[in-house]
């Protein structure tokens, strides 16, 4: 007789926005398992990345809203196992979640931490002592705690969980097999970006390594793909591609979904992401540039290494530091044998690593440790 799937209750946002945690989420509850019957009660804190970690009273009634429907939720599913993304390194989601958790928590069997987000742990220090108090109370020792990646920060370690797993996560292959791309010498090499464009996403970084890349003479082109933070940063990075006369040779994409972000990964020969954001744990991003067999120029940060063998399927490089992001652009540029080998890898990294099918077994299997 086959045993009842587990309820679980999962607690998250999906997109939009279009950030790596709200696509995750969106992907476990696309699955297909077995052993687990998930519902789903979705946070609608922010529908824009600018909105992301930042207050509003729009927010608090939001917050418990919530609170009533997951209240609701439990009941009507009868789940035993509640899912959540803890916050990031971020006063305001943290100050939301020690509300949340200590209003929910009590609901549950079981509950699950999915430390989508890194570095919560290593801000406890800054916080003033009641809230900190009131945080251990909200986090502390969950069933089971779910990283990214060995590399995530100890944040599971910190809050005591009782079972610790490390799950990578995985996409649908969208580019449907290896990539031909055009080997017309003369054309310039496309270096993609995308993520917010925000300073410790690396967009300052990449700039000024792109500037180095074309006063030495390197034929390029740079395209950066998504939403910019703010827009007196968006005018400095604007103000500084004019000066230097590189208005013609970097394209902001803005937000780009469907075919046209597909094809303008297609399109690119090398993805570049300098990043040292204070909550990146497993960037997605990563992946996608993976399944397009693209060489990857990153930072030795978090979860990257994982995602990026050095010499292999791209190169890392120290944070901060656009004079060694340059020498590796220019690396790739002068070398297209060297791409050609590092394209292939990145294919063969993703269809061995970053696989959805991966993921969602490795997910159900995770979950089987809260009844051992």
């Amino acid at each position: 007789m086959q045993a009842e799937p587990m309820r679980v209750l999962v607690v998250g946002q999906t997109p939009p926005p279009f950030g790596g945690q709200a696509v995750m989420i969106e992907k476990f509850l696309e699955g297909a398992f077995t052993t687990l019957e998930l519902a789903h009660v979705r946070l609608a804190y922010s529908e824009e990345m600018s909105e992301v970690g930042r207050f509003s009273l729009k927010k608090v009634r939001v917050l418990f809203r919530t609170i009533a429907a997951v209240w609701a939720a439990r009941i009507k599913h009868r789940s035993q196992v509640l899912y959540y993304p803890p916050s990031g390194p971020n006063l305001v989601p943290i100050l939301r979640d020690i509300i949340f958790l200590i209003a929910v928590r009590w609901c549950f069997r079981y509950t699950v931490f999915h430390f989508h987000a890194g570095g919560l742990s290593t801000y406890m220090s800054r916080l003033p002592a009641p809230i900190r108090w009131l945080a251990w109370l909200a986090y502390r020792k969950p069933d089971l705690a779910i990283r990214t990646s060995d590399l995530a920060p100890p944040d599971a370690q910190h809050f005591k969980a009782k079972r610790i797993v490390s799950v990578f996560n995985g996409i649908e292959d969208l580019a449907g097999g290896p990539i031909a791309r055009d080997p017309d010498p003369g054309r310039p090499m496309r270096i993609l970006f995308t993520a917010v464009l925000i300073p410790s996403k690396g967009v300052e970084v990449l700039v000024q390594s792109f500037i180095e890349l074309i006063q030495r003479g390197v034929h390029a082109e740079l395209m950066l793909m998504g939403r910019w933070g703010d827009a007196a940063f968006e005018q400095r990075m604007l103000d500084l591609i004019a000066q230097h006369g590189l208005r013609d040779r970097v394209r902001v994409l803005g937000v780009r979904t469907g075919n046209d972000k597909l094809n303008d990964f297609r399109a690119a020969d090398v993805f570049c992401f300098p990043s040292h954001f204070e909550a990146e744990s497993f960037p997605v991003v990563l992946m996608e540039a993976a399944q397009f067999a693209l060489p990857v120029v990153a930072t030795d940060w978090r979860g990257i290494p994982v995602m990026v063998d050095e010499g292999v399927n791209g190169f890392l490089v120290p944070t901060h530091d656009p004079m060694a992001v340059a020498d590796r652009l220019e690396r790739l540029a002068k070398d297209p044998e060297l791409r050609h080998r590092m394209a292939l890898e990145a294919r063969r990294v993703f269809a061995d690593r970053f696989t959805l099918a991966a993921f969602h077994r490795n997910m159900e299997s995770a979950f089987a440790q809260l009844k051992r």
